[in-house]
């Protein structure tokens, strides 16, 4: 059974890992990175208990007294009936603190999710915390949680010590009145001898222990059956949509929006209303517009990390949806400001855009001398084995924007998506990440994303947006002759000093 325990913890997690790999941003959207690290890795355990200790019992125990029954029956069924009447009461017992077990255990699965949230948030803002002196607020939220875990657990523990006993009372009583009546008459039970009498006690009494231990198995089994719902909550979440068909080895990279509209689930507005654009291959177009103003979400489309609400997204002539998601995502790159690294070694986070190909170091190194990566990669001291650390920490922030471009690089796909990609950065790691990125964007259909005007100053065309909608579009020139919102962004960027 350990063995069986073992196995069903591990292809759970597996289970719900590769779930989670396959589920929309939309799920992720609303969702805490805490609880779920909770599901995965707390919750199971105590699904894999229901599934098994608690099954072995629920079953030797269950034919042990169904077996009992039948001799007990078969020596004097008529005792056996008045020893029955107590199985409402215990039925009644289980049931009424089964409902306190599950609701006491989905409160403590609810409080570890709390727990492990704000154990990553705190750690991973740890500078945050000090800098700010949020130490004691966040002491607070601690203990907060943990109290709130604790209270469930002594309520789980109150519904599970009361359970046993009361079922050992019913029982009890159940044994005193069959004795009772025996002693009151002077045969047991219409003729029934003191031998056969003695075999049905005896049976009774042993009647006792299964009975008992089936009571002490509803603890686990609520719990099992909380963990369960915390757990299948997630495997039941619907994956993305790829339903289509078509694979495409490699795009041209012509983008076109044709009326597409776009609204967050459960948003009071469209983030994005109207939107025509047609994305030439090899151009490339920039987006600049004030925070909220329809940006990113426009860009989130392209990879169909979201489903437009109306309106039409293709490439190169194919409606998205036909596409397989494999094939599409394998055609786009992403350079974003956030960037994302594993903590593993610099070698394998610019291998990770190859999209699980066959990657060499000499490609490798090509990627990372492309994107200027190269000159601070073989300063370090194991070079590209240097562990980064969590997102990168032991490196500075124009290295991991480096590591990214040169993740870029290696992947080569004809579609990029540059989001931010130089913002917050002094002007040293500013240049060389901007000389990366044009050499990056040779050839490509390249979607740029920026608040900084400089950066996209000789982009093909550059569309401005507002509350969700394009306003003006053209070249650097064209718009600043009109002198309408871009002229204004970049007349408001020249004045700040």
């Amino acid at each position: 059974m350990a063995w069986v325990a073992a196995r069903t913890v591990m292809d759970m997690r597996r289970d719900m890992f590769n779930h989670l790999l396959r589920l929309p941003a939309r799920f992720f959207d609303g969702q805490s990175t805490g609880a779920l690290i909770s599901k995965v890795a707390y919750d199971v355990t105590n699904v894999t208990q229901a599934a098994t200790t608690v099954l072995t019992t629920i079953v030797r125990d269950s034919l042990s007294i169904a077996g009992l029954l039948g001799y007990l029956l078969y020596l004097d069924w008529k005792m056996t009936l008045i020893a029955l009447t107590v199985g409402p009461f215990i039925f009644f017992v289980i049931r009424a603190f089964g409902k306190r077990l599950r609701l006491a255990a989905r409160t403590g699965y609810s409080a570890m999710g709390l727990i492990t949230h704000i154990l990553e948030e705190t750690v991973g803002a740890h500078k945050v915390v000090k800098v700010f002196g949020g130490q004691k607020y966040e002491a607070e939220r601690f203990q907060q949680a943990i109290n709130l875990y604790r209270r469930a657990n002594m309520r789980e523990a109150v519904a599970s010590s009361a359970t046993v006993p009361l079922t050992q009372l019913a029982a009890s009583l159940s044994v005193a009145t069959i004795t009772y009546f025996a002693l009151m008459s002077s045969t047991p039970s219409g003729g029934t001898t003191a031998g056969t009498f003695i075999s049905f006690i005896t049976a009774l009494l042993m009647l006792l222990a299964p009975v008992k231990r089936l009571t002490e198995v509803s603890a686990p089994l609520q719990r099992g059956l909380a963990a369960a719902e915390s757990v299948f909550e997630v495997l039941d979440q619907e994956t993305e949509d790829d339903l289509g068909s078509i694979v495409v080895p490699r795009t041209i990279g012509h983008i076109r929006f044709e009326g597409v509209d776009f609204t967050y689930p459960g948003a009071a507005s469209p983030a994005l209303k109207g939107i025509n654009l047609d994305i030439e291959p090899g151009k490339t177009v920039a987006l600049v517009g004030a925070s909220g103003s329809g940006k990113t979400t426009l860009a989130a489309l392209i990879p169909r990390f979201y489903h437009p609400s109306n309106g039409k997204l293709s490439l190169d002539s194919h409606p998205l949806e036909v596409l397989t998601l494999d094939s599409l995502r394998a055609n786009v790159a992403l350079v974003s400001q956030d960037v994302v690294l594993f903590n593993d070694s610099v070698r394998a986070n610019i291998a990770y855009g190859a999209s699980g190909g066959v990657t060499t170091e000499e490609d490798i190194v090509a990627a990372a001398k492309a994107a200027n990566a190269w000159e601070f990669i073989v300063q370090m001291e194991h070079g590209l084995s240097t562990e980064v650390g969590e997102n990168g920490v032991k490196l500075s922030g124009g290295q991991r924007q480096r590591l990214a471009i040169a993740r870029a690089f290696l992947k080569n796909a004809p579609i990029l998506i540059l989001d931010e990609a130089t913002s917050a950065l002094d002007s040293e790691s500013e240049r060389q990440i901007q000389s990366a990125l044009e050499t990056l964007i040779r050839g490509r259909t390249t979607l740029v994303i920026a608040h900084r005007l400089s950066t996209i100053e000789r982009a093909d065309l550059i569309v401005v947006m507002a509350h969700g909608e394009i306003v003006e579009r053209g070249t650097h020139a064209e718009l600043l002759s009109l002198g309408g919102t871009y002229a204004r962004l970049q007349m408001l960027q020249h004045d700040t000093p």
